[in-house]
């Protein structure tokens, strides 16, 4: 067996993937060879979510099927759940070690010895104490790179362990976030993500200050002069920080595109104050109406919250009529899970699993019905779409620069081009289908 080879896998969010593909890196630089995490290795490294309970449980999952590859292989647990609850992680069958939010950037320093431990080895300091920036993104796995410009959140929503787990805001400096989009660039990468946890918060912790050094709207305006670069996408970003000036500036932007990801939780003003929210509903409807008003095409998504505590019929069905009438174009549905040494978990009015499951179902029915709707508005107009290298049932899918999901026939020449298409039917699995112009 190769003690060199090490396979990689990712659960959770974009912010994850960008900093497993890093960490990847830093283990190709120490001479070893990165292989599918479906193939046997010496080493598997897995980046934990701590987001939802299920992820939590899938992490134990992903442990087994590495040690079905290899049952003397070293497995590692890092990231968010690892940060959050390292013995818990360290107790798990196969575990052999376990690092936390500051530590895992440097995890090639931690395997001299790859002999299995009987206990998972610990080294996580206390999030207090994690202040530094780790810079990373992705590359050469997708035809789109995840770039993180920020970690960490200073908010204290009352579901949320985020905090917890990846500490205060914190910034890279700009210029090494212009640095990073050029070297993406000059790969050949066509499109770009913002990800981070609280990318509107850009610039807090920018050289380790706590004060703003620069702010998300200047970072915007310096990554549109990057040169080679096709496409800029803001992943998800808090309503109270995506400001009109930002907007406008998408609007007439080259290489930003029309679509954003923002988080609302709730539609009700009483829930959105029980979880500690920075926004009530009217200001989330302003947003939705600007981008609208300036961008008639622009693709909205939302993240939504079902189940939390106090979270009667009555408070649901408000959520649900006022996205039903909003403009959006689909939902991230989460459900409520009760988290350790968050806020919520002592709160009063628990609704049963049963009830939290049926709005969930609800509300990703809305979300079906959102996004045809949608699509279907988006018949007829005359897009770019940016192909993917996925191949299914022999067809070849894509990405409008408005988030329409499209397909046509398999042609390899396709991945990683950019093409003018008219988007023309919806097919029988939801998929837009086109006509090249």
């Amino acid at each position: 067996m190769d003690s060199k080879k090490v396979a990689f896998y990712t659960l959770g969010c974009k912010l994850n993937f960008s900093e497993t593909a890093t960490i990847s890196r830093n283990f190709t630089t120490e001479g070893f060879e990165r292989v599918a995490f479906e193939e046997k290795a010496a080493i598997y490294v897995i980046n934990t979510c701590s987001v939802t309970e299920n992820a939590d449980k899938k992490f134990k999952n992903v442990v087994k099927s590495a040690l079905k590859q290899n049952p003397k292989a070293f497995i590692i647990g890092i990231g968010c759940y690892a940060q959050l609850k390292p013995e818990a992680l360290a107790q798990v069958d196969g575990v052999d070690l376990v690092l936390g939010a500051q530590e895992k950037f440097k995890v090639t320093n931690y395997i001299n010895d790859l002999t299995k431990n009987d206990m998972g080895e610990v080294h996580a300091c206390e999030i207090n104490d994690v202040n530094h920036y780790e810079s990373a993104y992705s590359i050469g796995e997708r035809t789109r790179a995840f770039l993180k410009v920020q970690d960490g959140c200073d908010y204290k929503c009352t579901y949320c362990t985020i905090p917890l787990a990846r500490g205060i805001s914190r910034s890279d400096a700009l210029e090494n976030v212009l640095k990073n989009a050029k070297e993406i660039a000059s790969k050949g990468i066509k499109e770009i993500v913002l990800t981070g946890v609280n990318i509107g918060d850009y610039g807090k912790g920018e050289f380790g200050n706590k004060k703003h050094e620069h702010t998300f709207f200047e970072l915007v305006q310096a990554l549109e002069q990057i040169e080679g670069v096709h496409r800029l996408r803001i992943s998800s970003i808090e309503p109270n920080l995506l400001t009109n000036e930002t907007i406008a500036f998408v609007a007439n932007s080259t290489s930003f595109v029309p679509h954003f990801h923002i988080p609302l939780q709730s539609g009700s003003d009483t829930l959105l104050k029980k979880m500690k929210r920075r926004y009530l509903r009217e200001t989330y409807t302003k947003r939705v109406q600007e981008i609208k008003k300036l961008m008639p095409n622009a693709c909205i998504g939302v993240d939504t919250i079902v189940g939390f505590p106090g979270e009667t019929d009555e408070l649901f069905l408000e959520t649900y009529r006022y996205l039903q009438d909003l403009d959006i174009a689909y939902l991230h549905v989460f459900t409520y899970s009760e988290r350790p040494n968050t806020e919520a978990i002592t709160m009063e009015g628990v609704v049963p699993p049963q009830v939290r499951h049926k709005r969930s179902k609800m509300l990703r029915g809305l979300s079906v019905k959102k996004r045809r709707a949608f699509y279907e508005s988006q018949l007829g107009n005359t897009l770019t779409v940016l192909f993917e290298a996925d191949q299914h049932d022999g067809f070849i899918y894509g990405f409008t620069e408005n988030y329409v999901k499209v397909k046509t026939t398999w042609d390899a020449e396709l991945v990683n081009t950019l093409h003018k298409i008219k988007l023309k039917a919806i097919a029988e699995n939801g998929l837009v289908l086109l006509d090249f112009v």
